[in-house]
């Protein structure tokens, strides 16, 4: 009896140890805090080189923001669809929410019948304009006009704008609007505060 006890002793290391769901739960979460912590860091440091969320490269044609690579074919896309006809204006001066019904009832494109974006090009299209443009408040308004927009006014601080502002107004102070470049400004503007 005595050796068979001491048989099962020696046996009991090769039976595995039933660990508690609780150091369980704990060690995974200090490895979700120390995985978070390491992407944080990384993804901190990425966001001062755009570069490096791009893979390589920007594209600076003189919109407001760079374009990162991810979503150059949406920026490609959009100046196809939508610049062919008009100026093309920067996502930062509308809101995500107008782009999105623009993108979604080509009926009601400012009184014109336009033929929709197919799948899967409206999403690579969406992706630019919401990686670019910003939400709007509660309860504000969404503006359907470059006029009525609170963001294209922030982008716009002191500037008297013309009324009726169209976009087709842009050439007057950003001489390269009809190439999407919205940097360089006319010589009256060149250097206003």
């Amino acid at each position: 009896m005595i050796s068979q006890i001491k048989a099962i002793k020696k046996l009991q290391w090769l039976r595995p140890n039933r660990a508690s769901p609780v150091l369980f739960l704990l060690l995974l979460f200090i490895w979700s805090i120390l995985l978070g912590w390491g992407m944080s860091r990384e993804l901190g440091n990425a966001a001062d080189k755009p570069e490096t969320i791009a893979q390589g490269s920007t594209v600076t044609i003189g919109t407001v923001d760079p374009v990162p690579a991810k979503y150059q074919s949406g920026l490609k896309l959009y100046l196809e669809n939508c610049a062919s006809c008009h100026v093309g204006l920067p996502p930062e001066v509308m809101p995500s929410e107008t782009w999105r019904t623009l993108l979604l009832e080509p009926n009601q494109h400012y009184g014109r019948q336009l033929k929709p974006i197919e799948r899967p090009f409206i999403s690579i299209v969406w992706n630019y304009l919401l990686a670019f443009s910003r939400s709007l408040n509660k309860e504000e308004p969404k503006p359907f006009r470059v006029s009525e927009s609170r963001y294209f006014k922030i982008l716009h601080p002191q500037v008297k704008l013309p009324k009726p502002l169209n976009a087709s107004g842009c050439i007057t102070c950003h001489p390269g609007a009809a190439n999407y470049d919205y940097r360089k400004l006319s010589r009256d503007w060149e250097n206003v505060p």
